[in-house]
């Protein structure tokens, strides 16, 4: 089984709300889903259960959710967000010129994001590839999933500051 030990930079408020989800998923999270299914799988007929069926696939999101924050904490590299010098790198915020249309986001993973409106790109996406370790003023293309070649100029690089 192959697994993904891609390290990935986290504020240390964002690893705290992390590790406090997990910690909610793995215990009254995974109580509340079984009593629902045992209380599900007391009404019958499982066959033709709804209810029974909705507590099993919310029992599998969970799971997924707690895999998933399992990983990425375990693999997380907690500390202040970058002091931004110009250049792209995790964590900071971008403002760019992307296929002639203005946008700004936040390089990284999303758990980082928070509560921020920010969208947030993967440094592992086309974009994020293609823009880490730009300065200001330099311009770059990649091309998209959908093949088309678009054009990136890096306008500004911000510290993220959470907000």
């Amino acid at each position: 089984m192959a697994t993904d030990t891609t390290v990935t930079w986290l504020t240390e408020e964002a690893y705290n709300r992390l590790e406090a989800e997990l910690e909610t998923l793995s215990t009254s999270g995974r109580e509340d889903i079984t009593k629902k299914i045992e209380s599900a799988r007391e009404e019958g007929d499982l066959k033709e259960n709804s209810g029974y069926h909705a507590a099993k696939e919310e029992q599998g999101k969970i799971e997924a959710r707690i895999r998933t924050l399992t990983l990425l904490l375990r693999n997380a590299e907690v500390g202040s967000a970058p002091e931004s010098h110009g250049v792209v790198q995790p964590g900071t915020v971008i403002s760019a010129t992307i296929a002639g249309d203005e946008s700004r986001f936040l390089l990284g993973s999303r758990e980082i994001a928070g509560n921020s409106d920010l969208d947030v790109y993967s440094e592992q996406s086309p974009l994020g590839e293609a823009i880490i370790g730009l300065a200001v003023g330099a311009s770059t293309s990649y091309t998209a999933p959908n093949g088309k070649e678009i054009t990136v100029v890096i306008q500004n690089v911000e510290t993220f500051t959470g907000a």
